[in-house]
């Protein structure tokens, strides 16, 4: 009688070791991580928007909630803590979820680009909407790095979910160009009858949604090494 074990996946066919183990719990502690991230982020808003007098969803930017541009910023609260705060502890869980899984899915464009989406959503919390320029530079950050996140998410995992992630990453990157060229040229966007608030979700929400699923692929994806073992007598 004789016992095999072997491994699949992207460990790089180590068999049976510790640090095998090490990565699975890594990589399910990052997915969980993400995946705190999109619940957390999409309550904030939720929960911040709910206690803002008359605040409309369509004509208002997201970051009003936290303060509004410059000159005459109008600060609401609780609004204004309960999103800067969701915004900052956001940002923490992205970052800490990239520390996580930087040796686990060895892919260091993908991981720089999930460090830089955590660290805009760390910078929009910091810098509310009153900070110019640092907020809009940390908001523009957040969007396209969320873009690519997601487009570069196709390099690490499986299909169907890699075109899932391509199709939304495509999307986002492609709106946000378009609002900028459509900016630009003085015409106005097709999808302006969203007013600027519902364009601004158009970006924002596909990506909070994107890491809702992907922090699940990842838990879902991570195995002991005993339930990754085949054992052939």
């Amino acid at each position: 009688m004789a016992t095999t074990t072997t491994r699949t996946g992207d460990y790089e066919n180590e068999t049976g070791t510790e640090s095998e183990y090490g990565y699975d719990r890594r990589r399910s502690l990052g997915g969980a991580l993400l995946f705190a991230f999109g619940v957390v982020a999409l309550m904030g808003i939720i929960t911040a928007e709910a206690f803002y007098p008359g605040y409309n969803a369509g004509v208002q930017e997201i970051s009003d909630l936290g303060a509004t541009v410059p000159p005459d910023s109008i600060i609401l609260q609780p609004s204004a803590t309960i999103f800067n705060v969701t915004m900052m502890v956001s940002g923490a869980l992205v970052l800490a979820a990239t520390y996580l899984l930087r040796p686990t899915l060895r892919d260091r464009a993908f991981t720089v680009a999930l460090g830089l989406l955590g660290l805009g959503v760390l910078g929009v919390g910091v810098f509310d909407g009153s900070e110019a320029p640092m907020h809009g530079l940390f908001a523009l950050l957040t969007f396209f790095a969320g873009g690519v996140t997601a487009a570069l998410a196709y390099r690490v995992v499986e299909t169907p979910f890699r075109y899932v992630s391509l199709g939304i990453g495509a999307f986002v990157l492609a709106l946000l160009v378009s609002i900028f060229a459509f900016g630009l040229a003085g015409l106005a966007h097709p999808l302006a009858f969203l007013g600027l608030g519902g364009m601004e979700r158009y970006v924002a929400y596909p990506v909070l949604l994107w890491t809702l699923g992907f922090g699940g692929y990842l838990m879902g994806a991570s195995t002991t090494p005993a339930e990754n073992a085949a054992t052939v007598e």
